[in-house]
């Protein structure tokens, strides 16, 4: 069994013993105030392995599962963890740094992570057709990307009472995933740099509102 199917399997193990609403649950997500004011440093990672619902856990396993190969093939094992973990932790600790000023901001999921490991990959084969459900047409993977990164944007800057779906760690894991292809791959980057350019633009979008706009935090 390789160690992306041990990924998946864990977190979907984790996300259903610690549903949403549940001791375990609360008790490990990412929490603005329990991480600055208790010093509980283990839910920038901890939370992670945390769903909303089944919706939520699945689409970010599939993102996973059909990004997750190209990874380990470029970069081994270790290089998918690297990326993996580290994008989780950089996503939330971006997250930190975004709503330092509101303790009560609180979030879950894989999507940090799950957003380095697509970049990194995207970087390397940009075109990748992908099949999803029944749409008997390829999706190109930096599409299936925009389309992504697009709707963790709009959610992040149109937020829903009691959402829990970190997608400010979307950013920090992208970037992380993107760093570590490019530094381990920079003639592949470079070459699809155009792909990843088109992916990004919801990034540099939500980028512009952070940091002119200041219209989050």
């Amino acid at each position: 069994m390789n160690v992306l199917i041990i990924i998946i399997a864990i977190t979907a193990i984790a996300s259903f013993m610690a549903p949403s609403g549940s001791s375990n649950f609360e008790k490990y997500k990412f929490s603005v105030g329990s991480i600055l004011n208790r010093k509980e440093y283990i839910r920038l990672l901890s939370s992670g392995f945390l769903h909303a619902d089944l919706m939520h856990l699945v689409f970010n396993m599939l993102t996973l599962y059909f990004f997750g190969p190209i990874v380990v093939q470029g970069f081994g094992n270790l290089g998918f963890l690297i990326i993996y973990f580290g994008s989780i932790l950089l996503g939330n600790l971006f997250s930190l740094f975004i709503y330092q000023r509101q303790p009560w901001y609180s979030a879950i999921g894989a999507s940090g992570g799950v957003s380095g490991i697509l970049f990194a990959s995207i970087a390397m084969i940009p075109d990748l057709g992908i099949y999803l459900f029944f749409i008997p047409i390829p999706i190109p993977g930096y599409l299936f990307g925009l389309v992504y990164f697009g709707y963790s944007v709009y959610m992040m800057l149109n937020p829903r009472q009691h959402d829990n779906i970190g997608h400010a760690a979307h950013l920090g894991g992208a970037f992380f995933g993107l760093v570590y292809a490019v530094a381990n791959a920079p003639e592949r980057a470079m070459e699809n740099s155009l792909y990843i350019g088109i992916m990004a633009l919801p990034l540099i979008y939500l980028s512009y509102e952070i940091f002119v706009k200041k219209r989050i935090g």
